[in-house]
């Protein structure tokens, strides 16, 4: 199809130039506004400096710049104040032009009556918090270039040759976005045509192709995290890949690994893989492994703190400032971005900063986070990519180690004043953007493309005029003629839909696979009496000789059918009507077809023994009680909802409101329970949600015989819960996380904070590494169902544990390494401007993002005041030195050993074996003598073996490396092994662990 302007861009706004001075305005010491006023002030600053975005270093005036103080170290985690910067039309400057005698009045009036408004919706206090004017981080200048790991070395190299011949104005085309729906995908970069390199595709999402036909809705990440397989991880990815290559993706925005589920009724919770950072960090190396040997650009996603919904974003939730994540430094190392290193271990060629700040500053312009963990300590060669908006600044994101713009807009959603494109080309021509980070910056795209393959143009060929490659679809149209660049004001159309199928086809249909993890990620949690599994007849043969009846089954509740405008009514699924496959937002996909329960559950029983009858809604009517009365077993089906929070349903805008099920669901199976076969019918509840589900008020009921925990399992879902109910498959699910007793079990720090309590909301993460099953031991808590709970048809048994030593235990790991390859090497020195002023006659689409400028005067060079430290650079971590960090983390300390028995009389079963360890007793820290607090235990390690029944055994292997016994000490900024005893349990939940042994 034919493509117009789909190389170069930018948006000409004169106030995102790089100028202005730095300005307050005089207030009285007790003014009513003050402290709120500072606080937007501070808060939209940028890193060390005031506005280092707007800086003109021809009007530099030393006595304006306010130079930021460093706060020396300490046990919390210090991040810079990256906030944005100027061209935020911060909420001080706006007030600064109001507060004029004129109309200080005025103004002072509606602030005090918006104020008072915002008092009363709070509940009557509304205390603001500030966040430190300081920051909490030290700054960690250069950002570390890409080039340094052997597994990258050829890439590297191959990308290095194909910069060294890009001009300016093509290396920034390639970092930013064009604009928000301006070319086919949810992403999109600029190209070098010229040199072959083509335009970027980046596309949701975590689950499928997102806004795209002909497509599978796979199962989501919660799902497959409670299958605990490995090989069906990779698999997922893998398929999952193979359809975005179908559809000309070159960047998949998935796995997600952000948020780590810390709270548990979070909205996004579902797209990760579960509440522990060893399941995740398994789970999400695996699908990246699996996307990107098919060739796609895998990206870990949400880096970091993005634990919730409510104010994630600035001006979503009507305040200018994202919510803070304040994260102390060992959890942040411990929890948070242990799966993030195993992404990078495992070679993922992308990262996706999140929307939030983290401990005050924003995390796509974060130098701590980006620069010294990401890059440095963990050593990630691919590029870093800003979630869609999350950029809030210009020069200090990129100085701080964010290297791709997405979608390319500025502030605002279309609004066509990129923080980059043009403003970047100038910020490296008046030396404020060192030539060398562009370089950086654009080299790292390069070699992720090459890292995959996709410089193969017989796998990958080049987009139209130049080939037939490209995306293949549009995520704005349906249709198959449509706009190229819908929202520009280019009217050009061409052929934007072909309907490519990407589903595979026979054996090799990726609805087997996805079938495959819907059936492993349901979990039996409950079956009494060995219920299940159940006969497709109905009464078993000596039982229907004594009833000599049909055996009568209801189905009640929503969730067992439907949606009945069809399952994609709802935009990105945003609404819990008909049974639950998915969350909503980005996420979300198009199902190509989804199998409810309902009609799954009517196809599976034998129609002439079995006498099916179903009212599925939630509120069944008392006209209707002869119904639950007529039956022998009773199905209720309840689910629990959420997602994204730019979106709502139903008074639930992205985290849900409790941890009950939705829409009456819990009424409903009291009803069932107290009616069904007048009360001695049996009871089979199955539950889809994004969470965990509280069911005290049900689950001890007599006749409630079995509990299913289906997750959200994809457009298999139907044929998925039969082939469990049935006994087709085994059930060999287990959970992801904790469901307890009551919301307070979680902790005092496990609730959404739903009401802004500053300018920047402060969410502090005071219970540190005690979230989920870690809350629960610490404080003796005893759990509905606890982590790695699952049932199974047979019966396993455990012997035989051996714990064996294989290195020492030397406090501290190996040095780190110094690399053997350098960098890549450029000439960096400053282009010519001409070459990076728009060509003559060149078509502008209407807030299209270019990166040309509009004249050499725009450029003003001059002394330019990076950020304190930037001249200094940060010492190197000794936690780094390779991927994922010190080489030596991932030798193996110790190895486990247990005999796994299939002792049940069903032929074949499938076990999660779960490996924990406990930290010494009592530890101190040899120099300090300090106590080091640990958990009673963690999660280190797991496998899932499928064995033949009636006594076939097997031997179950674990290594243990020196990262899996060692805690992040903050003041050595380095991994510690701690002297004394460590405790390794094997079973199969977190409290289910029958064998135990010890090592010294």
């Amino acid at each position: 199809m034919g493509r117009t302007n789909m190389g170069l861009h930018h948006p000409k706004d004169e106030s995102y130039e790089l100028r202005g001075k730095y300005s307050k305005i005089d207030r009285p010491s007790d003014s009513p506004l003050r402290s709120s006023l500072d606080a937007a002030y501070r808060h939209s600053s940028d890193s060390e400096f005031e506005d280092l975005d707007e800086f003109d270093p021809l009007n530099y005036d030393e006595g304006t710049l306010k130079r930021r103080k460093t706060r020396s170290k300490g046990e919390r985690l210090r991040l810079p104040s990256n906030s944005s910067q100027k061209n935020v039309q911060r909420p001080y400057n706006r007030l600064r032009r109001w507060l004029i005698p004129s109309r200080m009045c005025c103004w002072l009036t509606l602030l005090f009556t918006a104020s008072l408004i915002l008092l009363l919706s709070a509940g009557g206090i509304w205390a603001y918090k500030s966040a430190p004017e300081d920051g909490q981080s030290p700054p960690w200048y250069p950002s570390p270039k890409g080039g340094t790991d052997g597994q990258w070395a050829e890439s590297y190299r191959k990308a290095a040759e194909l910069v060294r011949q890009m001009t300016l104005v093509e290396k920034v085309n390639i970092t930013t976005g064009t604009g928000w729906a301006m070319d086919m995908c949810v992403g999109n970069t600029g190209q070098v045509a010229r040199l072959g390199f083509p335009a970027l595709c980046l596309q949701d999402g975590p689950l499928g192709i997102r806004f795209a036909d002909n497509i599978t809705a796979f199962p989501a990440g919660i799902t497959v995290g409670s299958t605990w397989n490995r090989e069906l991880m990779y698999a997922r990815g893998r398929a999952h890949a193979a359809e975005a290559k179908g559809k000309g993706v070159n960047v998949l925005l998935g796995p997600a690994m952000g948020p780590l589920g810390r709270l548990p009724a979070g909205g996004r919770n579902w797209e990760g893989f579960g509440t522990d950072p060893v399941l995740q960090g398994v789970a999400a190396a695996q699908t990246i492994r699996g996307i990107q040997d098919e060739g796609i650009i895998a990206t870990a996603k949400h880096f970091i703190g993005n634990e919730q919904e409510h104010f994630r974003q600035s001006y979503e939730w009507g305040l200018p400032n994202a919510i803070s994540s304040n994260i102390d430094d060992r959890t942040l190392h411990e929890l948070y971005t242990w799966p993030f290193a195993e992404s990078v271990r495992a070679g993922v060629a992308s990262v996706m900063c999140s929307y939030n700040q983290v401990n005050n500053s924003y995390a796509c312009g974060n130098s701590k986070l980006l620069n010294g963990i990401l890059k440095d300590e963990l050593g990630f060669q691919g590029f870093v990519q800003s979630d869609w908006l999350a950029q809030r600044s210009g020069v200090s994101s990129a100085l701080a180690g964010l290297d791709m713009s997405m979608p390319g807009d500025g502030l605002k959603w279309q609004d066509g004043k990129s923080l980059w494109g043009q403003q970047l080309t100038k910020a490296v021509l008046n030396t404020s953007v060192p030539v060398e980070r562009l370089n950086d910056m654009v080299t790292r795209v390069v070699a992720a493309w090459y890292h995959v393959g996709q410089d193969d143009k017989d796998r990958w060929p080049l987009p139209a005029p130049d080939g037939d490659g490209g995306p293949n679809f549009s995520s704005w149209t349906d249709e198959r003629i449509g706009l190229l660049h819908p929202s520009s004001d280019d009217k050009a159309t061409g052929v934007v839909n072909q309907f490519i199928n990407v589903q595979g086809e026979g054996d090799e249909a990726h609805g087997n696979i996805a079938r495959k993890i819907a059936v492993e990620g349901h979990i039996l949690l409950k079956n009494e009496g060995d219920i299940l599994p159940l006969n497709r007849t109905g009464w078993n043969e000596t039982v229907r000789q004594v009833k000599n009846t049909p055996f009568r089954v209801g189905i009640f509740g929503e969730d067992a059918r439907g949606n009945v405008n069809g399952p994609n009514a709802c935009k990105d699924r945003a609404c819990n009507e008909g049974t639950l496959a998915s969350g909503w937002g980005s996420g979300a996909v198009e199902f190509p077809y989804l199998i409810t329960p309902l009609e799954a559950l009517k196809s599976a029983f034998d129609n002439e023994t079995v006498y099916v009858t179903d009212l599925p809604q939630n509120k069944i009517p008392d006209a209707s009680a002869q119904i639950l009365e007529d039956q022998d077993l009773c199905f209720v089906f309840i689910d629990s909802d959420g997602g994204e929070g730019y979106v709502q349903w139903n008074g639930v805008r992205g985290d849900r409101n409790d941890l009950y099920a939705q829409k009456n669901g819990d009424d409903l199976v009291l009803k069932v329970a107290a009616q069904c076969g007048n009360g001695e019918g049996d009871v089979i509840v199955v539950i889809h949600s994004i969470g965990p589900v509280i069911m005290e008020k049900w689950i001890d009921l007599p006749n409630i015989k079995a509990v299913i925990l289906a997750n959200l399992p994809g457009q298999e879902s139907g044929n998925a819960l039969v082939d469990i109910l049935f006994g087709d498959v085994n059930p060999s699910g287990h959970l992801p996380y904790t469901i307890g007793k009551d919301a307070k079990d979680y902790g005092p720090d496990s609730g959404i904070l739903r009401y802004p309590n500053g300018i920047v909301p402060q969410q502090n993460f005071t219970e540190g590494l005690y979230i989920d099953y870690r809350y629960f031991d610490k404080h003796n808590i005893t759990p509905r169902y606890e982590f790695g709970h699952g049932l199974s048809y047979t019966q396993f048994h455990l012997s035989s544990l051996m714990v064996q030593q294989k290195k020492g235990n030397s406090m501290l790991p190996e040095p780190r390494p110094t690399h053997p390859i350098a960098p890549p090497k450029y000439d960096n020195g400053i282009p010519n401007p001409e070459t990076a002023v728009w060509p003559e006659g060149f078509r502008r689409l209407n807030k299209y993002i270019y990166p040309y400028i509009d004249s050499t005067e725009d450029i003003r060079k001059g002394k330019y005041p990076y950020p304190i430290g930037y001249n200094e650079p940060a010492p190197l971590s000794p936690a780094g030195g390779g991927p994922g960090g010190n080489p030596s983390l991932y030798d193996t300390h110790a190895m486990v050993s247990v005999t796994l028995t299939n002792v049940g009389g069903v032929p074949k079963g499938a076990a999660v074996v779960q490996l924990y360890v406990g930290f010494p007793e009592g530890y101190k820290d040899p120099d300090t003598q300090e106590s080091v607090d640990f958990p009673v235990r963690v999660l280190r390690n797991f496998t899932k073996i499928e064995i033949n029944g009636n006594g076939e055994r097997s031997k179950v292997s674990f290594d243990v490396s020196r990262k899996d016994l060692s805690y992040w000490d903050t003041r050595r900024g380095n991994w510690v092994l701690p002297s004394g005893t460590f405790r390794f349990w094997v079973g199969w939940s977190s409290r289910d662990l029958p064998l135990m042994g010890t090592l010294y």
